[in-house]
């Protein structure tokens, strides 16, 4: 069985393991070691985290296979993203053997029913154009309606798909 629960301050630092063992799989092909290097280290210090959390309002819930205790992945969301009917998912990661196996779509599911009790009519995601996850999204009701460049400094480019996904009430 797998359990959801949401992250606390103090669970931050699997948020960060897990981060540091997916994105060199998720990313490898993709992205140069210094960009993986530069961005694991802007967005998953554990001060960047916990902005993430107490500033941005953003929350992060767990999954966590409960007959191993082992955790699986993660996923972080804002509801009511820049003010509008959305809740935007910041992040997604599941471990490499986790993939797979319906945890993705567990914690998908799981931000919907939030977005939904929230009020808000739709989910909304950023992806890497050349990220094979893209398939998996689409599988589970995204389609791609724009796209976007971010600098995100030291010379380097998120080159992103934007996703999006109706909730029906």
């Amino acid at each position: 069985m797998i359990a959801i629960t949401q992250v606390t301050e103090n669970e931050l630092p699997i948020i960060q393991d897990i981060a540091y063992k997916t994105w060199p799989s998720t990313f490898g092909e993709i992205l140069s070691p210094s960009q993986i290097h530069y961005m694991l280290e802007m967005m998953y210090s554990l001060d960047a985290l916990k902005s993430q959390i107490n500033d941005k309002n953003h929350v992060f819930l767990l999954a966590k296979d409960e007959d191993s205790g082992e955790n699986l992945g993660y996923v972080s969301y804002e509801s009511n993203y820049q003010g509008e009917s959305i809740t935007k998912i910041h992040k997604i990661y599941l471990l490499p053997a986790s993939q797979g196996k319906g945890v993705g779509r567990l914690l998908i599911d799981t931000v919907a029913d939030l977005a939904t009790r929230h009020g808000n009519d739709r989910l909304d995601l950023n992806v890497n154009r050349n990220n094979k996850a893209i398939q998996f999204y689409e599988r589970m009701g995204f389609s791609i309606v724009g796209n976007e460049d971010i600098d995100i400094g030291d010379g380097f480019l998120m080159e992103d798909f934007i996703m999006e996904k109706p909730l029906i009430p």
